[in-house]
């Protein structure tokens, strides 16, 4: 990887490329550029040790919002039926055949599906009465959920400093020219300068919309953690210029449904290949057995499954599909600059596989900007990255300070 050589500067000179990182107090964090840091050795030390991150005390030490409150409720008269089993001609067809017997069977009239779409199993999304759907649950040759809000698992702080960040320096970082990564988030920013998209298979899976755009900024954000390009601007991804595909399973709210984002994996399964990643900051309150068994295939097929491990404080092996565990699933919780467990982060060595960085990440944004943010939702696409310049390997050479659930997790390192 090229980065442009360093040279000495004069604090001067750094206040004037505003390099000065500001926290949402106001208060200056570090004047600090990662690409001066060899030559610039002294005052760097003596800035971090003036401004060095004290250990999360509690959620809003670290995250300026939490999930959406709306998060795992269920949505009223919507329901996910599911075949786990049966016969399928090579293009898949008969497994949608039987979804619909199963409707008619049931007495309900096909002008009630809201959508179908093939994973490793058929699933049909349907508006049925809680009695309806009383009826199919009594019924053992499908599988039925109520469709869920889901929500995004991060907060953020739009800036606009540039350099390569701390928690880059720190995870290790490579070329990922040639590598696919899989987003599904509330899309990505189609355009921005920083980033290598895939436009033709971005694609969204909200019903009225037509584009994968991200018009929130956490899904773009996501993404530049992954794969920020190494050029003259903006930050570096770990896996610079991995190709992106954004599937937009969150609105500009950062909410979306349960049947959105099987509808997703559904779509990576059919277009992945062996050795891509998919990257889930996303999670459902509650869990899913439908979305686990659908990770779980996916997983078998040879494409590695990140999942940010959600920002509750509460055990990850509550929450689908955090909770899911398999060869090439990686749920993923966050530490902060100095590894200290993360206030919000779920937790649990039943569940976690690796922490990452997850506080006051800088990355890109929307309209070719560049935002702090912090969540699991930015812990996770570090190992994500990680997967795709290691050929599916991990390292760590630390391990999470105070990890609430008394094991601490590995961090994630090249």
């Amino acid at each position: 990887m090229n980065i442009s050589r360093t040279r000495t500067l004069s604090i001067p000179y750094l206040l004037s490329k505003q390099f000065v990182i500001f926290d949402i107090t106001g208060v200056i964090l570090c004047l600090l550029s990662m690409k001066t840091i060899h030559r610039f050795a002294p005052v760097c030390l003596l800035l971090l040790s003036a401004c060095s991150e004290p250990e999360p005390k509690s959620i809003r030490d670290d995250c300026l919002t939490i999930s959406s409150k709306s998060n795992g409720h269920p949505v009223v008269d919507r329901y996910i039926i599911s075949l786990p089993s049966g016969e399928e001609s090579p293009e898949g067809r008969q497994k949608m055949i039987r979804t619909t017997e199963v409707l008619q069977r049931q007495g309900v009239d096909s002008n009630r599906i809201i959508n179908q779409f093939r994973g490793t199993y058929s699933h049909v999304v349907v508006r049925l009465t809680s009695n309806e759907a009383a009826r199919f649950a009594r019924d053992s040759s499908v599988h039925i959920e109520q469709d869920k809000i889901v929500s995004m698992c991060a907060c953020f702080s739009v800036i606009e400093p540039k350099l390569i960040t701390w928690n880059i320096e720190k995870t290790g970082y490579g070329d990922g020219e040639g590598k696919t990564a899989w987003l599904l988030d509330t899309g990505i920013d189609l355009k921005h300068p920083d980033l290598n998209v895939d436009t033709v298979r971005s694609r969204t899976f909200i019903p009225g919309e037509e584009s994968a755009q991200d018009e929130n900024g956490h899904g773009t954000h996501v993404a530049g953690i992954i794969g920020a390009l190494n050029n003259r601007i903006g930050t570096l991804g770990v896996a610079s210029g991995t190709k992106l595909v954004g599937l937009k399973v969150l609105d500009g709210e950062g909410n979306g449904y349960l049947s959105y984002v099987l509808d997703a994996v559904s779509y990576v399964h059919q277009n992945a290949k062996t050795g891509e990643v998919i990257n889930i900051s996303l999670a459902v309150e509650e869990m899913s057995d439908i979305l686990d068994q659908e990770i779980l295939k996916l997983a078998e097929k040879g494409i590695y499954v990140v999942i940010a491990a959600g920002n509750e404080s509460a055990p990850a092996s509550n929450y689908s599909p955090g909770r899911t565990n398999g060869t090439n699933i990686y749920t993923v919780s966050a530490v902060d600059s100095l590894d200290h467990f993360a206030a919000f982060s779920n937790y649990g060595n039943d569940a976690i596989d690796y922490a990452a960085p997850g506080v006051r990440i800088l990355s890109t944004y929307p309209d070719g900007k560049y935002a702090i943010m912090s969540g699991t939702s930015m812990a996770a696409p570090h190992v994500s990255g990680l997967l795709l310049i290691n050929e599916g390997k991990i390292n760590s050479t630390a391990y999470a300070l105070n990890d609430p659930d008394g094991v601490a997790d590995p961090v994630a390192r090249k």
